[in-house]
């Protein structure tokens, strides 16, 4: 039986897709809610201070890019023929506006559709619980886009890869949302030189839990002058500090023994002084870089947090590189093609748009179908696939003017829509695929006058052994 909100709204011919397809109707249902063209447009009103609308509005330029960054389209040629009666410019005139989007909308786009989504999730009731309870904890990272293909001319003659430009992403865990981002177009860019743009941004009781790239003296004492708290990988040579306790001996996690001691940090601008804790993880395996003793800095009283507790917080850390990996093999966040920063920039901002998206169909199927089998047993990466399979036939099925009606819902009525039709997810189609630890590779042979083999060969050499 058909949901009735879905039936209401979108009329009986969505009935198929929601039984079928329930994710691509969640999809488009949030698309056209939070990418409202009208919202959108007026955005673009309000921060671009050099591209200006003539014919093409930016709402459209949105959609080409939209099919392209989600998978349904494989390039902005083929997207814009695919919207070719709807774009009322030739092709170049759109390849103009793509390459000069300013990185200032790219990041407003996604603080705004960011905030439609918290209070959708809210209203779901489908928020994870709080990773240190009494803080609103935020995790930042940054991403360098990939080197671009030489299409520009001044490009041509380079050796190097042009790397169009990097940015901090801001992750609230509990809303599992990218709830802003810091774009950047200089490739070659310091990460923690953008960190002067995020510091406004800090706000009291948050918890901001970083890399040792962000370690410096600037931003510890910043975010603690407002009243927020920092869990950072130590950066000795940025920050330098003065012991004040002995390190002692506090207990073990899964996988490290804990030390903790107590450590005065002094601004070298201001020569203002902060106390904090000191935290080694004494690893029992080495990292990717092969250390064994990964040290903390934080602020955070011990009543509010232990220190073993803050060292497995850390760890938690990695849940933004899982969010790195979705842009990067489900969702097409990087555009070799795009050479201009401004564009490859706007294609990486619709990229977490479109993963914010994924996040709250997640939220609305923990809601219906249970917070653990969701979350250990489902993964995005299934959703983005089905989404570029299903999508194209479903909007030739359900005309674009049926999906106009779901931009006038309210955040409840969202909520209210997306249950109904989680409810028919069949979660066994985007089962996550289990695998064991990894095991090292074995050493290759090779020999002078053999650079090729017959694989046939080989497995009938194998046969052979076994009878």
């Amino acid at each position: 039986m058909a949901a009735s909100l879905p039936r209401t709204v979108l009329g009986e011919v969505v009935e198929c897709f929601v039984a079928e397809s329930p994710i691509c109707v969640m999809v488009r249902a949030l698309l056209e809610n939070a990418l409202n063209a009208k919202r959108v447009d007026a955005l673009f009103e309000q921060h671009a201070t050099s591209q200006y609308t003539r014919e093409l509005l930016f709402s459209s330029v949105v959609d080409v890019m939209g099919l392209v960054v989600c998978g349904m389209q494989p390039s902005v040629n083929a997207a814009y023929k695919h919207l070719q009666d709807r774009i009322p410019v030739a092709r170049q005139n759109l390849y103009e506006k793509i390459n000069h989007v300013e990185p200032a909308v790219s990041a407003a786009l996604l603080r705004q559709t960011a905030g439609t989504m918290t209070q959708i999730v809210e209203q779901l009731g489908g928020a994870l619980p709080d990773l240190l309870p009494g803080f609103r904890v935020r995790i930042l990272d940054g991403n360098w886009l990939a080197a671009s293909e030489h299409r520009l001319k001044e490009l041509r003659t380079l050796g190097a890869g042009p790397l169009p430009g990097k940015s901090l992403v801001v992750l609230d865990p509990a809303l599992q949302l990218a709830i802003d981002v810091f774009p950047c177009a200089d490739g070659h860019a310091q990460e923690r030189a953008l960190l002067d743009d995020v510091l406004p941004t800090v706000q009291a009781g948050d918890l901001w839990i970083e890399d040792r790239n962000f370690c410096t003296c600037r931003w510890l004492f910043g975010v603690a002058a407002r009243g927020a708290h920092f869990l950072v990988r130590e950066h000795r040579s940025n920050v330098p500090w003065q012991a004040v306790s002995e390190l002692q001996y506090v207990g073990r996690t899964e996988n490290a023994a804990v030390w903790e001691q107590r450590v005065r940090l002094v601004n070298p601008t201001t020569g203002k002084a902060l106390t904090v804790r000191r935290i080694e993880l004494h690893l029992e395996q080495p990292t990717r870089d092969g250390e064994r003793v990964v040290a903390l800095l934080t602020n955070v009283s011990k009543k509010k947090a232990t220190a073993l507790r803050l060292g497995e917080l850390y760890r938690r850390r990695w849940t933004i590189e899982t969010l790195f990996q979705i842009l990067e093999k489900a969702l097409a966040s990087e555009q070799p093609s795009l050479g201009y920063p401004s564009a490859a920039l706007f294609a990486f901002c619709l990229s977490l748009v479109a993963y914010n998206v994924l996040a709250v169909i997640k939220a609305a199927l923990r809601v219906t179908h249970g917070r653990e089998q969701v979350e250990e047993g489902v993964s995005l990466y299934y959703f983005a696939l089905e989404m570029s399979q299903v999508y194209h036939g479903m909007m030739i099925a359900v005309p674009a003017e049926h999906w106009k009606r779901l931009q006038a819902l309210t955040p409840v009525e969202m909520a209210q829509f997306l249950k109904e039709v989680a409810a028919h997810a069949r979660l066994r189609r985007y089962a996550r695929q289990p695998r064991g630890p990894k095991k090292p590779p074995p050493k290759r042979t090779k020999k002078k006058n053999q650079p090729h083999v017959s694989t046939a060969r080989i497995l009938e050499q194998r046969r052979k052994a076994k009878a």
